[in-house]
């Protein structure tokens, strides 16, 4: 995801922060690092941090944990920047069958593991109880949603 970032907006300079074991040796570019971390310990100051299936996997108390360093990433430095969250959205899919049964496949992976699916209002609370103050669905993309969240 970090390469097709950098691709397609050469202006910008990414950061993919993961797991140290995820990034060792991993080489980067002028415009693109591998940078291993704990992001329940804190993630590199950014002018955006882009969330893409991470949340889900959480359960509430350590997603508010994420979110909030991920708010401290993007207020420092006198600027005030965005999280980019692509998640699903219960609720906000049209329906067919194709999806229902997706989406419940989804839930069943989720009962075995803290994390679950969350509707529109569950995000809202947990974006709020994380300090940020604005969010907005942008698109919806299937049965994920890119999320704007903002401090």
């Amino acid at each position: 995801m970090g390469k097709a970032i950098k691709e397609a907006f050469p202006h910008l300079e990414c950061t993919v922060f993961d797991q140290p074991h995820v990034v060792d040796g991993l080489v980067g570019s002028e415009r693109l690092k591998f940078v291993g971390g704990d992001m329940f310990v804190e993630i590199p100051p950014a002018d955006v941090v882009f969330l893409k299936w991470i949340l889900h996997d959480w359960s509430d108390e350590k997603c508010i944990e994420i979110l909030k360093r991920s708010k401290e990433a993007v207020s420092g430095r006198g600027k005030v920047g965005k999280v980019i969250m692509i998640d699903m959205v219960v609720g906000n899919q049209t329906e067919d069958r194709r999806s229902t049964e997706t989406q419940l496949f989804f839930d069943m992976m989720m009962a075995n593991l803290n994390g679950k699916e969350r509707s529109e209002k569950e995000w809202e609370k947990l974006f709020v109880d994380a300090g940020f103050s604005i969010y907005k669905i942008v698109s919806r993309l299937g049965l994920r949603s890119l999320v704007e969240i903002y401090p």
